[in-house]
């Protein structure tokens, strides 16, 4: 229900609007490589505007979602070292459960260690 929602209120509209655009930018652009030959460039191209924008945006959002990433490596280590952590404590339960159901033995009174109740001293 709510994909069907976004699809119809986000998409479709955006969908138009970038069919709009380019439709409005069909003019071909020589986009240069060369920075000190204006006139006959050695290396360039010569593309419709809304395909080098949109080109141009694609590169923007990879270049960021890279940068996010290297950004984001140290909660990731963290995040491993808690799930190596938990994986190891989860270990620790099963052996313990096994364990209890296997019988377990408490140790005999004798090797406990006895503790000595002193009440407060009334002062």
């Amino acid at each position: 229900m709510l994909r069907k929602l976004v699809f119809w209120l986000i998409l479709v509209p955006l969908a138009i609007v970038i069919v709009m655009f380019a439709v409005a930018n069909r003019e071909i652009v020589t986009v240069s490589f060369d920075p000190f030959n204006a006139s006959a460039p050695a290396a360039s191209i010569s593309v419709p505007l809304f395909v080098l924008i949109f080109v141009l945006v694609i590169l923007g959002v990879i270049i960021g979602g890279v940068a996010a990433w290297l950004r984001q490596s140290g909660y990731r280590r963290v995040a491993r070292r808690h799930d190596a952590d938990v994986a190891a404590l989860r270990r620790e339960i099963e052996t313990l459960n096994a364990k209890l159901e296997a019988g377990f033995d408490p140790p005999a009174p004798e090797a406990t260690a006895r503790l000595a109740y002193r009440p407060p001293a009334h002062g």
